[in-house]
């Protein structure tokens, strides 16, 4: 008696687009690979509460990225800082070493506080600008924290 496999839409569609990529591979043409959809990157989700900076962005907003939004004043260029620091490697939510050579420089009273998720992460960070190392912590992350007057 011969035997039949069923084979459910959602098989059919995964195994056609199997063949037409191998197909797309052994042709020479360059393989069309869909971009992630925003239900599977990680939300990257931020609020922030700045006190003290000398400017009008002291108080409490939100910053959302990929793509960029909330009520954060820059959101756009704060969401490209925080790129372009986890892209070089760094990490801009670790607090600075207890083990730093920091000068004594103080870059004044302004304290901020951000939580969140970022890149998958939970994030629960707190920046002042107490001596040299906390200022270079908080510069490297404007615009998404505000330059302080």
């Amino acid at each position: 008696m011969p035997c039949r496999t069923a084979l459910t839409p959602a098989a059919l569609v995964s195994t056609a687009a199997a063949l037409l990529f191998l197909a797309g591979a052994l042709s020479g043409a360059p393989a069309v690979v869909p971009e992630a959809s925003a239900a599977t990157r990680p939300a990257d989700e931020l609020a922030f509460t700045v006190s003290d900076s000398g400017t009008s962005h002291d108080g409490s907003y939100t910053l959302r990225c990929h793509p960029a939004g909330g009520d954060h004043p820059s959101p756009r260029q704060a969401c490209a800082a925080l790129d372009r620091a986890t892209s070089q490697g760094k990490k801009p939510f670790e607090p600075v070493s207890a083990d730093a050579t920091c000068t004594l420089v103080y870059g004044g009273p302004a304290t901020a506080r951000v939580t969140g998720t970022w890149h998958g992460r939970d994030v629960d960070a707190r920046f002042k600008r107490a001596n040299g190392c906390e200022v270079d912590r908080w510069n490297s992350l404007v615009p998404a924290l505000p330059r302080t007057a």
